[in-house]
């Protein structure tokens, strides 16, 4: 079987684009994509359009991968739309590598776009609440909230302003952790500040402003343990990448040297357990799968990009990841 390789990338900045279309960020993701590939968009044989928003907060159901794709000049192809949460651009890319090695085509691309910020943020913060099942979205909010019992929450450290439920449910993930590792408020500050700082570097990111740990502490509450700085914010973007066989490197006539080869790419879903059960994590499952293909461990890993919406996030993957 051949291999797969990622031949081309590209994002935009991801931040507050009130000016911007979905399809004019899709637009300059693709072409990014397109020209770090020495590819043409002839050259695609299937798409995987990613998102989340484009049904609820812009009102484009059904064919929303095909709406945009058509303005941007790809058309003709097969082109399926990927909803799968936070996960929803790691499945496209998931995907298109099944489509690969299935012998579909030999060039495929995976993109991504979203808008979040629209004028009423009450009904992007609702988006999030659609990420269980909603005929029990109480129940659901109860159960995890409990998850935060035993730990004494400080005075002063729950935000007067709305936020969204999932961070409550972060901060009962950190208050578990917290009395069951022994792990302190400063910890996870610290992962916070270690991302701010990275993203001074980066030239893609939303915030570039550096945040030492105790400015992180300091910062506005939104329940504790979580402060500002914390979370994940609303945010508009988009992202592409083409991927591609052996054969079809060649036809674009891309340096396989700078390609990267794909070794494992898993996708799961969550696997009934108890809290008490970490082992059976969705992420300690989905990596274990993907160390076991690619013939390789976590020993073996030098960088590692994590699902950080909050930082307790970061802590609880990396230890997916082992």
């Amino acid at each position: 079987m051949s291999n797969i390789y990622i031949a081309g990338i590209a994002m935009t900045v991801f931040g507050r684009h009130l000016e911007r279309s979905i399809a004019d960020l899709a637009g300059e993701a693709l072409q990014g994509a397109l020209k770090d590939a020495n590819c043409q968009l002839d050259d695609l044989g299937i798409a995987y359009y990613s998102g989340m928003t484009n049904g609820p907060l812009q009102g484009q159901i059904s064919i929303p991968g095909q709406v945009v794709l058509a303005k941007l000049g790809v058309h003709s192809i097969p082109i399926f739309n990927v909803e799968n949460a936070c996960a929803s651009g790691s499945s496209a890319v998931n995907l298109a590598v099944q489509s690969l090695k299935a012998g579909t085509t030999d060039v495929a691309l995976a993109i991504g776009a979203e808008k979040m910020n629209i004028p009423d943020k009450m009904k992007a913060f609702a988006l999030f609440e659609a990420g269980w099942d909603v005929s029990t979205a109480e129940e659901n909010y109860q159960t995890l909230v409990k998850m935060g019992e035993g730990v004494e929450v400080p005075a002063g450290s729950e935000s007067d302003k709305p936020y969204s439920k999932f961070m409550a449910i972060y901060a009962a993930m950190c208050r578990l952790h917290m009395k069951t590792f022994g792990t302190t408020q400063r910890q996870i500050a610290a992962v916070c500040a270690k991302n701010h700082q990275h993203s001074v570097h980066n030239p893609w990111s939303q915030f570039r402003k550096p945040f030492s740990i105790d400015e992180v502490l300091a910062a506005p509450p939104i329940t504790y343990p979580i402060t500002l700085p914390m979370c994940a914010p609303l945010s508009d973007g988009a992202a592409a990448a083409i991927l591609c066989t052996e054969e079809g490197l060649k036809r674009i006539g891309a340096d396989k040297n700078r390609c990267i080869r794909i070794s494992a790419s898993v996708l799961r879903s969550f696997s009934p357990r108890r809290i008490d059960q970490p082992e059976l994590h969705v992420g300690r499952l989905a990596a274990q799968q993907a160390y076991e293909i690619a013939g390789l461990g976590p020993q073996d890993m030098h960088v590692a990009e994590v699902h950080d919406a909050s930082a307790m996030g970061e802590i609880i993957q990396a230890e997916n990841l082992g």
